[in-house]
């Protein structure tokens, strides 16, 4: 028993804290523990927090970053100082690129000896290094200030465009005694934390001005609007205005991806054509070619809805401005929609029907084509089919090939159901997400993975399998980081660099943890193997065979490999 726990009139900043947190609406914690954030961990379970346990601080991360995706209240990373919060990091700074709400809490060292760098226990400044990846950096010294700065963070979280953000606490914060009484007088959760930013008329009826002198518009649906959960506004503006629209990837399920408006099937179609397109909670980064060249009407205008302004005009420029929050704006386009008047091209919903009845047929040849290894697409076919009976599922998805492919080809069917790389393209977020999903949700997970992607976080199955979560994990196994049949073109015997190891049995991996272990090299054994595993709901993998000559170079992005001179 502590001094704290035997003095019934002292409190410390460990307990203050944990109570700060619970006040603040935490109801689940992933990290990894160790000094000096041990006791944390346990008293946070103690007092009702659910506490993940994880074995890499940049999985917690990922799990935390998605939960704030999902839920719109910031995820909680818990780590140990230097190495754990330098591994932390990755994860928070994709956190804020993406827009995703994550705090990581971070304990640290002796600030008297790191401050003069005498070499404390896992000495590092981490409140300086973490601000720039992260939307905000605070530190908390004494207990008086542990509500102010839990309040702070999550404010800095989730007002605005969201964000990581990073809280340090030291482990003498964490061990000085404060009287109870008072500690707890100066607890209190921040009032309307996230508030709205409403758009002002005048961009409204701009936008809708600009809109009423198309003749081909098109909406694209970023993962802000995802975010924004105004799912009803959206879809109601949408099939009010009768515009096409073109979901991003993670933007897939607002409408579903059957809707007779969807123009996925016809990109580069609608992108080269649209003469005004609305981004809504999209931005014009590389995943849109920057809204320029040659994939685009070099006389389009855009129309943008953001709730940072520094978004509007960094690439293009941008003839319709709406800098509010997503649900916001779409109210307030809802109720000035009615004053405006259409007259789209009468031909353009038709075209585009025209090109994606075209490329459907394209698509279907692909995955009906029989092989022996499969190949991506007659493996994804399987996935489709599987999806289009059990809509309501959470997929992950991550790699080259099995990343873009698998967003070609599955469709979703409900918001916020489709989990991936996001803005970054990073690889490592498969198994975070997919506990993240898991844990907020309740619901199956069914995570895509190559299966270099799947090595970055693969020893998460053993989360997976000792929290008992709901997550099935298929493994496309092509020997390879694109492809598995590269060369050592030295001639040598050591694998080449984009080469892995094609007779890797991964789900011997999960058998060792309890979980159900699947290796199958076709269709129909894909097809049950999957069924089996969401159905279950047991923790299960799946080493399913592809093809090592599968695929190609930096799967649908190879144009962005520089390009070299031969060596003669």
């Amino acid at each position: 028993m502590s001094p704290v726990e035997e003095n019934v009139s002292l409190t410390d900043g460990m307990h203050l804290l944990v109570k700060a947190l619970k006040l603040n609406g935490i109801d689940k914690i992933y990290g990894v523990v160790g000094i000096p954030v041990t006791d944390l961990a346990r008293e946070a379970q103690k007092q009702g927090i659910r506490y993940i346990g994880f074995r890499h601080e940049q999985s917690a991360g990922n799990a935390a970053a998605i939960t704030g995706f999902l839920t719109k209240k910031p995820g909680i990373c818990l780590t140990v100082s230097a190495p754990g919060f330098l591994n932390g990091l990755i994860s928070l700074a994709n956190a804020t690129v993406n827009g995703f709400p994550m705090i990581q809490i971070s304990g640290s060292s002796d600030r008297s000896i790191i401050d003069l760098q005498q070499g404390d226990y896992e000495e590092l400044d981490q409140m300086n290094i973490a601000k720039p990846f992260a939307k905000a950096s605070y530190r908390i010294n004494k207990p008086e200030d542990i509500a102010i700065g839990v309040a702070r963070t999550i404010r800095a979280a989730v007002s605005g465009k969201p964000g990581g953000v990073y809280l340090d606490v030291t482990a003498n914060l964490l061990q000085t005694a404060i009287d109870k009484i008072a500690a707890e007088k100066t607890l209190f959760s921040p009032e309307d934390p996230a508030p709205s930013f409403i758009p002002s008329r005048d961009s409204i009826q701009k936008a809708l001005s600009l809109l009423s002198k198309a003749k081909k518009p098109l909406i694209i649906l970023g993962k802000g609007a995802a975010y924004a959960q105004t799912d009803e506004n959206i879809k109601t503006f949408i099939e009010k205005t009768g515009i096409p629209f073109l979901p991003m990837s993670m933007a897939k399920g607002l409408l579903p991806d059957d809707h007779i408006q969807s123009a996925a099937a016809a990109r580069s179609f609608v992108l080269k054509n649209a003469d005004t397109v609305i981004l809504l909670g999209a931005r014009l980064n590389w995943l849109l070619s920057h809204g320029k060249g040659s994939h685009w009407n070099p006389n389009v205008k855009f129309i943008q809805l953001d709730i940072d302004p520094k978004e509007i005009d960094s690439n293009h420029f941008i003839a319709g401005p709406i800098v509010g929050d997503i649900a916001s704006s779409m109210n307030s386009l809802l109720e000035e929609l009615p004053n405006y008047s259409f007259n789209f091209d009468s031909n353009w919903n038709s075209s585009i029907e025209d090109i994606k009845k075209t490329n459907e047929v394209k698509m279907n040849e692909k995955l009906n084509l029989s092989s022996n290894p499969l190949n991506y697409y007659n493996a994804l076919k399987v996935v489709k089919e599987v999806l289009d009976a059990h809509r309501d599922i959470y997929l992950v998805n991550e790699g080259a090939n099995t990343l873009d492919d698998t967003r070609n080809v599955v469709n979703m069917y409900y918001p916020r159901r489709r989990l991936d790389c996001g803005t970054w393209g990073v690889m490592g977020i498969g198994m975070g997400f997919a506990i993240g999903a898991a844990v907020t949700s309740g619901k199956p997970v069914l995570a895509i993975e190559g299966d270099s992607a799947f090595g970055f976080s693969g020893m998460e199955i053993s989360t997976i399998c000792e929290y008992n979560l709901p997550v099935t994990i298929v493994v496309f196994n092509n020997g390879g980081i694109y492809r598995g049949d590269g060369l050592n073109l030295s001639g040598g015997s050591d694998p080449s660099p984009t080469t892995l190891m094609e007779t890797a049995r991964y789900d011997k991996l999960i058998e060792a943890f309890g979980g159900v272990p699947y290796n199958v090299s076709t269709g129909e054994e894909l097809k049950k193997a999957i069924v089996a595993g969401i159905t279950s709901l047991k923790p299960t993998l799946i080493n399913c065979i592809i093809d090592p000559k599968a695929g190609t170079e930096s799967g649908h992005i190879t144009s962005l490999n520089p390009k070299h001179l031969s060596d003669k």
